[in-house]
């Protein structure tokens, strides 16, 4: 079947055809109707149609136009496409008389990308708001510059008839749009209007249905306006809002949501509005803007209740990012708080069926719509670093755009970490890294492991011939990955290596990775590692003078175990008497005392790491800062946030021993000598001594290359002064971007290291 053939006048003269193949994101993107436009105005004929390899595309006209045509092909193309491989042959001539779109052939092996799903272009934004036009206040408009891809798409080709709007018939001026190239919606699978597309209901907390169309979204704002925490299905899932200036609905919502101090990101009607509640920098603005509308950690004026953001001087702030966002918003007048809507332990709920059950006790209203959402997506959440944007959380927005490999590998799996799990999947010389799945030591995290990785077998129509999962050997195993023979890769090696794919590196290398624990290959827990990668292989080169853990696990949660740990390598038994005045002892009752002092005494349950993870954790409860953390990584994010306001210093001794043990007694000694002194003084001291730890490294192995990875390294302070630091010294240092530096860049490694073929 042919579709939307258009004549093109040809120059007369030689004529020659070429077929191009194009791989990469290339599939809804308007890259058809930005093909055919280009031929149409050079005067091509052929015709081009979505394949399973990408696009191809079969032009015809003189040998200058075709050349004029593929130049102009590369510089031009759409905004969000990305062509990660282009393969030309020619073709015999066959005297086309037009240039058409042809429908899509899904008879070839998959090689496309799924484009992310985009925010709401500025045209679709206008139109919702501009009571003359047909599609004013319908919460559904997108047009091919925006709008749902990854979270609707079923499988590939990318064509209506196999996305979750398959279930919607276009009306006939919806088809009008759908079918005329010279339309901006033309082809937009998406796309509907309130004849023909999805509908709002607003349901009660016990999932009543009460109000349809823009009516349930009036209510919806009344209802937060009123206080109160409404689940409203968005992109993709669920997420709980409340009203953002009212702190007793922010502390009901943390209640309910059992999340007492993690900070919450809230959404702000418009950049005016962000700005009035935070300072935002022409960067961040940039990203806080752009068509992923991540959240973005930005330093907030204090104009909202401290119950949103607790223990530091940041705010996640969002725009809104789609339709129904931008409706609601306006209607409201104010932010709300925006948190993902899932019970303890699973990810975030996606169906109006059973979100009212699942989320029993949170929501005290539901804002649903009958668009199926195929799979889950968080919210994406960076930061800004030395000039550019860190992802923390890669989902919305950024998942599954694949990064390049420096090499093509047979179809690989990687299971990821066991926390901030992600897994991914190498095609070609591609990897696409799903969204952000969540820690595994829950039952329903680990089955959307496998649904995941399930759906990208699916979805990209292949089937791994290896899979590659962590060393640990408690690493939550994979039913998904079991038929195929099954890798491990050393969690701090994978840090690096996924570090080095995503700038583009090759060996040789000095990787740091600083983390919270990982399993080392010698059965100990590593977190404070140095290694060289060569052509050759991996060596772990030096590393943090090792501290015990007493309590195992529960010093994970408990920054005080970790200060005692360390406290007891300087101090040994002393610590317990001519010490007891120190915050982390005293932060014990004297039963407990005893106890820590005999598992210390004995080595009994109290493993030992070298993690820097846990030596921020030691630091922090030192100096009175958190000796208890709520979540992961809390008291470690308070000590970077207490620098703040600190004036310029030196640092503490951190010598590195000949074994390539680098000694952190000294800081910590003179932290101690310290203590008296501002908190932002000596945290910041602490910082730069960690930096001239990893320069200290440097020169000895004299790398000229380091890349710095590990969830340490989402501190922007201890990164930015890495950097610098290394810079000064005539390094270059690399850092994380595409992908995040914590547990979220691990499945990346664990295929990159199949890439690079080292072994540690």
């Amino acid at each position: 079947m042919n579709e939307h053939p258009q004549a093109a006048t040809g120059t007369q003269g030689p004529r020659a055809r070429a077929r191009w193949i194009l791989s990469g994101t290339v599939q809804g993107v308007g890259f058809r109707p930005f093909i055919h436009g280009l031929a149409i105005d050079l005067g091509i004929t052929g015709w081009v149609r979505n394949s399973m390899e990408g696009l191809t595309v079969e032009a015809e006209g003189s040998p200058e136009t075709l050349a004029r045509f593929q130049s102009r092909l590369e510089t031009e193309k759409p905004a969000h496409c990305v062509v990660s491989g282009m393969e030309r042959v020619a073709c015999a001539p066959e005297n086309s008389a037009c240039f058409e779109i042809k429908a899509s052939d899904a008879s070839a092996a998959p090689g496309t990308g799924v484009l992310p799903d985009l925010a709401t272009c500025p045209r679709c934004v206008a139109e919702i708001f501009d009571p003359t036009n047909r599609r004013h206040l319908y919460p559904f408009t997108n047009c091919t510059g925006c709008g749902p891809r990854f979270t609707i798409v079923e499988s590939l080709p990318y064509d209506r008839a196999r996305t979750s709007m398959r279930h919607f018939q276009l009306c006939r001026k919806c088809r009008e749009e759908y079918e005329n190239p010279a339309d901006r919606r033309f082809h937009a699978q998406p796309n509907a209007c309130p004849e023909c597309g999805p509908q709002l209901t607003f349901l009660d907390s016990h999932g009543r249905a009460r109000l349809r169309g823009h009516e349930a979204l009036v209510e919806t704002a009344r209802q937060l306006a009123a206080g109160a925490v409404v689940a409203v299905k968005g992109l993709g899932g669920f997420h709980l809002l409340t009203l953002a200036e009212d702190a007793e609905a922010v502390r009901r919502l943390r209640a309910r949501k059992q999340r007492p101090e993690k900070p919450l990101a809230v959404m702000f009607p418009s950049l005016i509005e962000a700005r009035r509640h935070c300072q935002i920098s022409p960067l961040e603005e940039q990203q806080i803007c752009s068509p992923a509308a991540p959240i973005v950690l930005v330093r907030s004026r204090r104009r909202l209740p401290r119950e949103i953001a607790p223990g530091t001087s940041e705010i996640g702030a969002l725009l809104p990012y789609t339709p129904l966002h931008h409706l609601l918003l306006a209607e409201l007048g104010a932010p709300v708080v925006v948190t993902s809507a899932n019970p303890p332990g699973a990810p975030i709920c996606i169906d109006e069926r059973t979100a009212p059950t699942a989320l029993s006790g949170m929501a005290d209203a539901f804002l649903a719509h009958q668009r199926p959402i195929v799979r889950h997506a968080d919210d994406s959440v960076l930061r800004i670093v030395s000039g550019r944007p860190m992802l923390l959380r890669r989902a919305r927005g950024f998942a599954p755009a694949p990064i390049p490999l420096p090499g093509t590998i047979p179809p690989t799996l990687a299971l990821g970490a066991a926390q901030k799990n992600c897994v991914a999947f190498s095609v070609g010389a591609g990897v696409f890294i799903s969204q952000h799945i969540g820690d595994l030591d829950s039952p329903g995290n680990r089955q959307a492991r496998e649904s995941v990785i399930a759906d990208f077998k699916r979805l990209f129509g292949t089937q791994p011939v290896r899979t590659i999962g962590d060393l640990h050997p408690d690493d939550p195993p994979c039913h998904g990955g079991d038929a195929t023979p099954r890798n491990t890769v050393q969690h701090h090696c994978a840090h690096v290596l996924g570090c080095m794919a995503e700038n583009g590196l090759r060996p040789p290398v000095l990787g740091v990775a600083w983390d919270g624990n990982g399993y080392g290959s010698d059965g100990s827990l590593w977190g404070g590692e140095f290694f060289r990668v060569t052509l050759g292989g991996v060596e772990r080169v030096a590393h943090l003078r090792a501290f015990p853990l007493p309590g195992g696990e529960k010093a994970m949660r408990e920054p005080r175990r970790c200060a005692l740990g360390a406290l007891s390598v300087l101090f040994g038994d002393a610590l317990f008497t001519r010490f007891a005045h120190l915050p982390p002892v005293r932060a014990f009752p004297e039963p407990d005392r005893r106890r820590l002092r005999r598992m210390l005494r004995r080595g009994f349950q109290s493993p030992w790491t070298s993690s820097a993870g846990r030596l921020f954790d030691a630091a922090a409860s030192l100096l009175g800062i958190r000796q208890q953390s709520t979540f992961e990584g809390q008291a470690a994010m308070e000590l970077e946030h207490a620098l703040e306001g600190a004036v310029s210093g030196g640092h503490y001794p951190m010598p590195l021993g000949m074994d390539g043990v680098l000694d952190w007694r000294p800081a910590f000694s003179g932290m101690l000598k310290d203590r008296r002194r501002p908190t932002a003084q000596v945290s910041a001291k602490f910082h730069r001594t960690l930096v001239e730890g990893i320069v200290t490294v440097a020169k000895r192995v004299r790398e000229k290359h380091v890349v710095l990875s590990g969830g340490c390294f989402q501190n922007r302070h201890l990164t930015e002064h890495a950097v610098h630091r290394l810079g000064e010294e005539g390094f270059q240092a690399f850092w994380h971007q595409h992908v995040p530096p914590n547990d979220g860049g691990i499945a990346l490694g664990q295929i990159a290291a199949a890439a690079y073929q080292p072994t540690a």
